[in-house]
């Protein structure tokens, strides 16, 4: 009985997200979710499909239509990542992805702060949010943090020796990422440029790319980038990842041609994909990812 509740829960979300966007003017686009090149990323796995793969996210096909002319749109998309398995993890998940043109990592996070206060008031939660006995205060402003400023509060080495050792994923994974948002929401961001191969380098500092995640209650919700519009640079990035990727012993896939020449006409904008099992996950106050889903792969 408590997943059938989690799923009105659940369907009460989805309902409210479509309204959220509505409201300001978004179109709510579909994209094929079999797609002939994936994004290279050293640490996401591909599903292969006859040839194919399936999406990791929707995020090529929705710059494609920014390309295109479609300058506000969202989508509520079924993703795929191998060897994804766990209480937070799904191999097959949904996210919820937006595109705004002329936005920047700031209006991203201002836009997901307005859209789970949307959320609660929707629900009746008001500004409180209790996770697995976390009182989460909702109410704005959410307290935002630089990705070297975290590792200078909860860190066992700094950024720099992070990244120095190849210990950034190590240190933000254990040490870091479990302590955030555990009072109220935060928005780590300002992330190190070898660490956001899709974001657009900070002009004031090129060392660091403008990426947000969004955390509650430890659990990472979002990933967000104001947008790198630059071929050859993007390039050089995926090239980046290739190489990663052969170090790994994993298997590179074709490039992305496609979505690389509609950066010539792509104008600057800003995406986030929010992990919607997760923003369930939190509504409900379920401990696992399994409890808000209608299936899992195990049950099939």
């Amino acid at each position: 009985m408590k997943r059938i509740d989690h799923l009105r829960t659940r369907a009460a979300i989805m309902r409210l997200i479509r309204s959220f966007f509505f409201e300001r003017d978004y179109l709510d686009v579909e994209t094929p979710i079999r797609i002939p090149a994936p994004i290279p990323e050293a640490h996401i796995d591909p599903v292969e499909s006859e040839g194919f793969c399936l999406q990791a996210s929707p995020e090529i096909c929705m710059k494609q239509l920014l390309a295109e002319g479609l300058n506000r749109i969202f989508q509520i998309a079924r993703v795929f990542r191998n060897h994804e398995r766990g209480h937070k993890h799904l191999p097959e998940f949904t996210l919820l992805e937006w595109y705004t043109q002329g936005a920047d990592y700031t209006d991203l996070m201002n836009d997901l702060e307005s859209l789970v206060q949307y959320l609660a008031q929707g629900l009746g939660r008001g500004n409180t949010l209790t996770f697995q006995g976390i009182a989460m205060d909702l109410s704005s402003p959410w307290d935002r943090l630089t990705v070297e400023e975290a590792f200078e509060h909860y860190g066992s080495m700094s950024l720099g020796q992070a990244l120095l050792t190849d210990r950034f994923d190590e240190v933000m994974g254990l040490e870091i990422e479990p302590r955030l948002g555990c009072n109220k929401p935060v928005f780590l961001y300002d992330y190190p440029w070898e660490k956001a191969s899709l974001a657009r380098l900070k002009p004031e500092n090129t060392a660091v790319a403008e990426r947000v995640e969004m955390y509650i209650a430890g659990l990472e919700l979002a990933n967000g980038f104001s947008e790198l519009t630059d071929p050859a640079e993007q390039i050089l990035r995926f090239e980046s990842e290739h190489r990663l990727r052969t170090i790994l012993g994993k298997k590179n896939y074709p490039m992305p041609t496609r979505f690389i020449d509609a950066l010539h006409t792509m104008p600057s904008a800003a995406g986030i994909a929010v992990g919607l099992d997760r923003l369930v996950m939190l509504f409900c106050d379920a401990p696992t990812i399994d409890e808000v889903v209608a299936f899992v792969q195990e049950e099939l």
